[in-house]
């Protein structure tokens, strides 16, 4: 792949942040005024503007956020890339990424939201005393504003972490030349996707995790899928081990070790952007992390000012950010009716293999004493999946499995969780019965195409039914079965 003196970043931020832009002239008022370009503001302003009401946006940096920018598209763009190429190359990866944000990037430019009726204002967005929002000296007046900003990588208080000039999800993906070796602090989703991308690379990757094990937040199998299919790639594991100190631009000292590495990439959750902007004067109140406090409306204390995405959310994820959106233009332009606090959200792990879950886990229901059910079925057991060549233990594990926890005595789904190859998509028909309040018999009574991997599905719903095979009910079957007896 090459493509001589073409540059896709300056393509893309050409499209994202002009360096000739002009911000407009203000209405003198709007119906909303949108402060963050990222998932969440960019849903709000289009499709408030769709819907007929005056918008301005406002973004001090780059349209399209973290999730276009230095997130979800760059990071699944290497996986993709190095998971496919035999012996990938360094440059050609990153070449790879930046061609595809640079495809993206009109889809969320300012010339295609211009073009669509909201006025773009590039610049820091604050506060004044009479709670509207400034870009400088302009002023933009709005019946409702809504507080969009995202978050951005954490960089906890490590002796020496700071003066080692770590990477972060923010940089990481502006690299140009390939470091020889790179620790890694932090196993979750983040950390997990970029030690294997890095260690495909050619990088001698150390990963470090406070925890006894990657992906703590998952399942305990499916954190040792994800452990074994790493260290299988050449990723060096150290779980359990707090990092103590950083000592010059990457020697990593933990209780029982000393690592030495050229980069340190920090990967240990995010903090909101909400400073700067004044929120005081407007009476929007911040818990003690900075997260903007709001109900399931997405009202914040100020209740002419709604908050939705990173800002405002532990759980930080493109597609909640998308539904708390739609549910802020409903809330903000119409009648306050739409609630967020019943959404059902699954995230993925973009490793390979994949991990997908959705609603409360194993450990949560324990933990409530919630008494449960669980149906399981592992993907080598299907047709589909029998009919594949694997050539090596690690891509017979990547097949997976899929695990579902129900209501004691009932079909009411609580929670999944799906490890294998493409779990994502697996895990969408289990999110529509969520959504719908729909269980396992609906699985079972649904046709899916043979031989595919979402027979898994139907494989649950079978179990299900027959977990109803009560001796009671059984004992009624016996008893019609002798009623009707066959004649020769």
């Amino acid at each position: 792949m090459s493509y001589p003196g073409v540059d896709f970043d300056v393509q893309a931020w050409q499209l994202l942040s002009p360096a000739d832009y002009a911000n407009p002239q203000p209405q003198s008022a709007y119906h909303l005024v949108v402060v963050g370009a990222g998932p969440a503001g960019l849903i709000s302003a289009i499709g408030a503007a769709g819907l007929g009401a005056k918008v301005a946006l406002v973004e001090r940096h780059r349209m399209g956020g973290d999730c276009l920018n230095v997130g979800c598209m760059p990071s699944k763009s290497l996986l993709a890339f190095t998971e496919h190429q035999a012996n990938p190359d360094f440059n050609k990866a990153f070449e790879w990424l930046r061609q595809v944000r640079a495809g993206i990037a009109p889809h969320d430019s300012v010339e295609r939201y211009t073009d669509a009726g909201v006025d773009v204002f590039l610049g820091d967005g604050e506060f004044n005393e009479s709670g509207d929002v400034c870009v400088g000296d302009i002023v933009l007046k709005g019946r409702r504003v809504a507080i969009c900003t995202g978050a951005r990588a954490a960089v906890p208080d490590i002796p020496g972490l700071r003066e080692s000039n770590p990477l972060t999800n923010e940089t990481v993906f502006d690299l140009r030349e390939k470091p020889e070796s790179l620790a890694i602090l932090g196993a979750g989703a983040i950390g997990c996707e970029l030690a294997q991308v890095f260690v495909r690379l050619g990088v001698r990757v150390e990963l470090f995790e406070m925890a006894e094990r990657v992906l703590p937040n998952e399942s305990q199998l499916a954190s040792a899928t994800v452990a074994e299919a790493l260290t299988a790639a050449g990723v060096t594991l150290h779980l359990g081990d707090p990092v103590q100190q950083v000592s010059g631009s990457g020697n990593i000292v933990t209780n029982n070790k000393s690592v030495e590495c050229e980069r340190v990439l920090v990967a240990l959750g995010r903090q909101p952007n909400t400073e700067g902007m004044n929120l005081e004067l407007a009476g929007v109140q911040v818990d003690e992390q900075g997260f903007i406090v709001s109900d399931a409306k997405l009202r914040t204390s100020n209740k002419r000012i709604f908050a939705a995405g990173d800002c405002t959310t532990r759980s930080q994820f493109t597609h909640h950010a998308d539904a708390q959106a739609r549910a802020l233009i409903q809330n903000a332009l119409f009648f306050p009716t739409a609630r967020v606090d019943g959404l059902i959200v699954p995230h993925c792990t973009y490793t390979y293999p994949e991990v997908a879950s959705v609603g409360l886990s194993e450990d949560q229901l324990q933990t409530a004493g919630t008494l449960y059910e669980e149906y399981e079925v592992y993907f080598d057991e299907l047709d589909r999946t029998k009919a594949v060549p694997f050539a090596d233990n690690l891509a017979r594990a990547a097949k997976g499995h899929a695990r579902v926890f129900t209501a004691k005595g009932k079909d009411t789904i609580l929670g999944a969780t799906i490890v294998g190859a493409d779990a994502g998509e697996l895990l969408a028909p289990i999110c529509l019965l969520m959504t719908q309040n729909l269980g396992l018999s609906a699985a079972q009574r649904t046709i899916f195409s043979y031989p595919t991997r979402s027979e898994y599905l139907k494989r649950l719903g079978d179990a299900y039914n027959r977990g109803r095979m009560t001796p009671f009910v059984a004992r009624l079957f016996q008893r019609w079965m002798a009623l009707i007896q066959p004649r020769g």
